[in-house]
């Protein structure tokens, strides 16, 4: 199937971050609101959505983003991503290819996807930044639709990550993959958990994040692994029925990329809304570069 093509050009018109070019074939769509948050705030919001609500079996969809120079970009979507039911082989797919300027900021925000039983679902995200780029990316999917009792019930999900330098230098690959073709199903792999989730944080604009970020992640944790086992979350047994305990909310920050400009936040969690807030609270010192603070 030909891949559907859209394509965001953002650059400063009399001081401003601006789109000054905004293309989309259906089944996407770009809806980019005149302004989101404080009016003195320079950032552009873009709402990224498909027609139907979801993604349908075999649909090929592939953005491109070019953000310009001290420019400030977010990407985003209204609600979560569907992956409908696949027919047949068919994989549902996107890609995203973003270029992003000499001190401009990239924001990928947006809500988890969800794919429905039998789905079947691969997207790639590439990323070129420059010295001074600065970009987030937060990257998560949930296990399905829990109130139709569907759970780790999707047939493939792939979702790829890559953040280029300049000469091509790779700077952070990343990929994750499920599939049921595995011994062992996804359902009992992930055990109790319903959300998995990547936060990155890179460049000079986000180092104050990124600090707390890391303070953060490390405080949570620790406190976690304090509380008493019967607060802490999910039970499981053990052969010689000894009761193991697994945190109902997990995470874990690294630093990656040249002189550590950059951090890996990855989380799992028993539910979606505690994502949600871990989020927010994470993000939360981005506000004054966004306007809003994300997932509020």
């Amino acid at each position: 199937m030909e891949m559907e093509k859209g394509k965001v050009v953002v650059e400063k018109v009399r001081g401003k971050s601006s789109v000054i070019r905004s293309f989309s074939k259906y089944p996407l769509k770009f809806i980019t609101p005149r302004k989101v948050g404080s009016s003195i705030t320079d950032a552009v919001w873009i709402y990224s959505l498909t027609y139907g609500g979801g993604i349908v079996s075999g649909d090929s969809i592939s953005v491109e983003f070019t953000i310009g120079d001290g420019c400030t970009a977010v990407l985003t979507t209204q609600s979560s991503t569907k992956v409908y039911k696949s027919l047949g082989s068919k994989c549902s797919e996107q890609v995203l290819e973003a270029r992003i300027g000499s001190g401009a900021l990239f924001v990928v925000i947006p809500d988890p996807v969800t794919c429905f039983s039998t789905a079947r679902y691969s997207q790639k995200q590439v990323f070129r930044v420059v010295s001074d780029s600065s970009l987030v990316i937060v990257d998560w999917f949930t296990s399905g639709r829990h109130e139709s009792g569907e759970k780790w019930d999707f047939e493939l999900y792939r979702s790829s990550n890559c953040i280029f330098a300049e000469g091509n230098q790779p700077v952070f690959l990343d990929t994750v993959l499920l599939e049921q073709s595995s011994p062992v199903d996804i359902a009992e792999r992930m055990h109790e958990y319903q959300v998995i989730a990547m936060v990155l944080i890179y460049g000079p604009k986000l180092k104050h994040v990124q600090d707390q970020v890391q303070e953060n992640v490390k405080r949570l944790m620790s406190q976690q692994l304090q509380i008493p086992s019967t607060r802490l979350g999910c039970c499981a047994k053990t052969n010689s029925d000894n009761c193991l305990v697994r945190p109902a909310f997990i995470a874990s920050c690294s630093a990656f990329g040249p002189k550590g400009m950059g951090v890996v936040v990855r989380v799992a969690s028993t539910t979606t809304e505690a994502v949600y807030r871990f989020l927010h609270h994470q993000l939360a010192g981005m506000e004054p570069l966004l306007g809003v603070s994300p997932y509020s």
